[in-house]
């Protein structure tokens, strides 16, 4: 794991909790936690043009960024969906074994880096051998994406995914999901040695629990996973397709969210990913409930999950932060872009999440920060003393942000700029991205490439 030391950091410009600060001096602890936020400082220690709170990437797959480019094909005489789109990754994760899946989540982990989030919620719910067979060690998997993060740098909310049954009457998982499976029982198990696991890293990695999706679990696995979670993040899949809407609705006689919110106490620990399907009092409930809606707008946009009710959830102060799911692309200022157009193609509008005091930038970024931060029961999400130091440096002199102040430095990144204004990234003091490179990143992006090669040959 990249070595992190006591340091400090002086930004000509910085957004503070209560708004753009120039020339602060930020001094990071041994362990990964910012000492000071000190103002109107002489330059000291390193310098960086713009420093942000670094967010957490709420919600990814990452065997699936491997896939990326092989499901852009329409089948024939089909029209092709999410439900098409999962078969191909069922039949593309029967070619992975352990060596396979800690290089492409290595990758995976760079490229968020890179593209200025600090830390993963890693929705992990590939446990098995292909045709189920566990692993001697049941969280060996688990084991590979810890060392993934390891070797990167990243901080990591580990998320162990329950999954038991096809469909939400209980019949058994298909050839491409036996990988999954598991009952409570060995779940638990499982998600002890992860526990054990994950002790390996830097002390601001996290262990939560995925009950995978109301189809995917029953009532009593749903029950032991909020059991076994008890405060530590707990996510889950809810409403992104109509199709699931359906199911549910048949087979309880309620929609998804509804469902959740009358018979679970859905509170701040929760992270909700998609919720593209929802009604407008639906929206209202889960604003309501305290916990983060986990919107993956790249992904949504490619599997036409449809457009999660984004104006309407903030105006009730609704929570959200946004993932990469997929991973078919990892772009921080994407996710936001897309986020926010998606508003704007439906309702026909423009800065739908605007507020007067706040331009559109700030909002998305703003809320992004704090909700992954929540979602990933992660002591960040600030520049603050005793948060940890998860920071992100913008350059400068990036030629759509010369001259740019205040909140038109975030309208310009998002809006008209990329990711590759990105010249640094911190994550719990560990300084993992300079000049824009990840420290590590020629050994991993070779690791890869040797990944692929051996994969091409397997297909």
């Amino acid at each position: 794991m990249p070595t992190r030391a006591g340091a400090k950091i002086f930004a000509e410009k910085a957004l503070l909790p209560d708004g753009w600060v120039e020339n602060v001096l930020v001094s990071v602890s041994d362990n990964g936690s910012i000492a000071a936020v000190e103002q109107g400082q002489a330059p000291e220690g390193e310098r960086v043009g713009i420093l942000l709170p670094a967010p957490v990437n709420l919600h990814s797959h990452a065997f699936q960024r491997a896939m990326a480019g092989m499901s852009e094909r329409r089948g024939k005489g089909e029209r092709d969906s999410f439900w098409t789109w999962r078969q191909i990754m069922f039949r593309f994760l029967d070619a992975l074994d352990p060596d396979d899946i800690e290089a492409i989540a290595a990758f995976v982990q760079m490229e968020m880096l890179e593209a200025g989030y600090a830390a993963v919620g890693e929705f992990h719910y590939l446990h098995h051998q292909p045709g189920g067979v566990p692993y001697d060690h049941l969280a060996e998997l688990s084991v590979r994406i810890i060392s993934a993060a390891s070797d990167t740098g990243i901080g990591l909310t580990h998320l162990p995914v329950l999954y038991q049954y096809g469909g939400v009457d209980q019949r058994a998982l298909g050839s491409g999901q036996i990988r999954f499976g598991n009952d409570p029982e060995r779940f638990a198990r499982l998600h002890e040695q992860a526990a054990d696991a994950i002790k390996i890293l830097d002390g601001d990695a996290v262990l939560g629990v995925a009950p995978h999706s109301l189809r995917a679990v029953s009532e009593e696995g749903l029950a032991s996973a909020i059991e076994l979670a008890g405060r530590t993040p707990l996510h889950m899949h809810l409403a992104e397709q109509v199709g699931e809407v359906e199911e549910l609705v048949d087979a309880k006689g309620q929609r998804p969210v509804a469902w959740l919110l009358n018979n679970h106490d859905v509170s701040s620990n929760w992270c909700l990913i998609h919720c593209t399907q929802m009604l407008p009092e639906e929206t209202l409930g889960l604003a309501g409930a305290g916990a983060v809606a986990g919107l993956c707008p790249i992904t949504e946009s490619s599997l036409g999950d449809g457009i999660f009710d984004g104006v309407r959830y903030l105006q009730a102060g609704g929570r959200f932060g946004v993932g990469s799911d997929s991973n078919i692309r990892i772009s921080l200022s994407e996710e936001l872009r897309t986020l926010e157009y998606s508003q704007r193609l439906r309702d026909k509008s423009r800065a739908t999440v605007a507020t007067p005091e706040k331009s559109t930038g700030r909002v998305l970024f703003e809320g992004a920060v704090s909700g992954g931060a929540q979602a990933a029961g992660r002591n960040a999400g600030k520049i603050a003393e005793g948060c940890f130091a998860d920071l992100l440096a913008l350059e400068a002199h990036s030629i759509d942000l010369e001259g740019r102040e205040g909140d038109e430095i975030l309208d310009a990144y998002i809006f008209a700029g990329d990711d590759r204004m990105v010249s640094d990234v911190w994550s719990a003091g560990r300084h993992v991205v300079r000049g824009g490179k990840h420290v590590k990143g020629d050994a991993i992006r070779a690791a890869y490439r040797a990944t692929m090669k051996r994969l091409r040959n397997r297909l």
